[in-house]
C-alpha cells in the first residue's frame, strides 16, 4: 500500500528536498507551505498535493491536517518548518522572541496535536521533527533559537512515552549545517553595539561553516532513514559536523564542551 508523508515548511530546502526523494521512492506527499501558488516544482510531479500552512496559525492547522486526512490516510509527518534568530538576547524584540518560539516549537507542536487522534485511531504512525546540532549543544548568540530546539528535543523524548502506548512513533533529524539559502532567507540576524566583537566572529564562522555543509538532498536521506527503518530510536544525528561535534560532546562531557566552544570562538 502506497504510504503518504506530510511535511511542513516544504518551499525551499531541506523541505522540498525530502518531499522530493520520498516522491521517487513512491509515496504520496501532501507539501505545505506559506504561500503554495508560488511553488512551481513539486506542483508538476505525479503524487504530490500542496497546501496552505502558517504552522503559527492554529485555526490553519486544524483546517490543513483535516483537508490531508481526508485527502490519504497519513503514515508519516515531518514538522520542518522554522527559521533561525541569531544575536544577543538584549538585541531582540518581544515581537521577535515570540515569533521564533511560536514557529519554531509551538508550530511542530500544534501540527502534532492535531494528527495524534488520527494516528491512534489507525494505531501507527510517526512524527519526524527537524531539530539541529543545535538542539543538542550550545553556541553564542543563538538563545532563543536554542530554546526551541533544545525543546523539540525534550518535548519528543517525552512524547515517545504517551505516543507508545498507541504504537506512535517520534523521531527527530538533528543537521548541522545544509548547503541552501538558509543564511539569506532562514536567519534573521540582529545586532548590537555591546556584542560586535562576538558577532563579528560568530557570523564569520557561521558563513564558513555553511561553506562545507551537507546538501539538503544528503539530510534528506537522513529523514527517509528515520521514517523507514523501524527503530526505535528518536535522535537522528545527520551531517558530518553534527556527528563530530556531538561524538565530542559526549567524549568530553557538556561542562568542557561549553568551555572548548567558548575558547574556540572568544579565544
Amino acid at each position: 500500500m502506497q504510504k503518504t508523508i506530510f511535511i511542513t515548511g516544504a518551499s525551499t530546502g531541506l523541505g522540498k528536498a525530502t518531499a522530493k526523494l520520498f516522491q521517487s521512492k513512491g509515496w504520496n506527499i501532501i507539501a505545505t507551505m506559506r504561500n503554495p501558488e508560488k511553488e512551481t516544482e513539486l506542483g508538476r510531479l505525479e503524487n504530490v498535493t500542496l497546501l496552505p500552512l502558517d504552522v503559527t496559525d492554529p485555526e490553519q492547522v486544524k483546517i490543513t491536517v483535516a483537508k490531508a486526512i481526508s485527502l490519504h490516510t497519513v503514515d508519516v509527518v515531518f514538522n520542518n518548518a522554522g527559521y533561525g534568530l541569531m544575536g544577543a538576547l538584549e538585541a531582540f524584540t518581544d515581537e521577535q522572541i515570540l515569533k521564533q518560539v511560536n514557529t519554531n516549537l509551538l508550530g511542530v507542536i500544534r501540527v502534532a496535536h492535531a494528527y495524534i487522534p488520527h494516528f491512534r485511531e489507525k494505531k501507527s504512525g510517526l512524527f519526524i521533527s527537524t531539530t539541529s546540532m543545535g538542539g543538542l549543544l550550545g553556541f553564542p548568540l543563538h538563545s532563543i533559537y536554542h530554546a526551541t530546539k533544545f525543546g523539540i528535543e525534550g518535548w519528543s523524548e517525552s512524547m515517545s512515552f504517551e505516543l507508545g502506548l498507541h504504537n506512535i512513533g517520534i523521531k527527530t533529524v538533528a543537521p548541522g549545517g545544509i548547503a541552501t539559502d538558509f543564511l539569506n532567507r532562514s536567519l534573521d540576524r540582529s545586532l548590537h553595539p555591546a556584542y560586535q566583537d562576538l558577532e563579528d566572529k560568530l557570523f564569520a564562522m557561521t558563513d564558513a561553516m555553511m561553506e562545507s555543509a551537507a546538501t539538503a538532498a544528503q539530510i534528506a536521506e537522513v529523514v527517509y532513514e528515520a521514517a523507514t527503518d523501524g527503530k526505535d530510536q528518536i535522535r537522528y544525528i545527520a551531517g558530518e559536523d553534527a556527528k563530530a561535534m556531538y561524538a565530542r560532546r559526549l567524549e568530553i562531557g557538556s561542562e568542557e564542551s561549553r568551555k572548548e566552544i567558548r575558547k574556540q570562538i572568544l579565544g
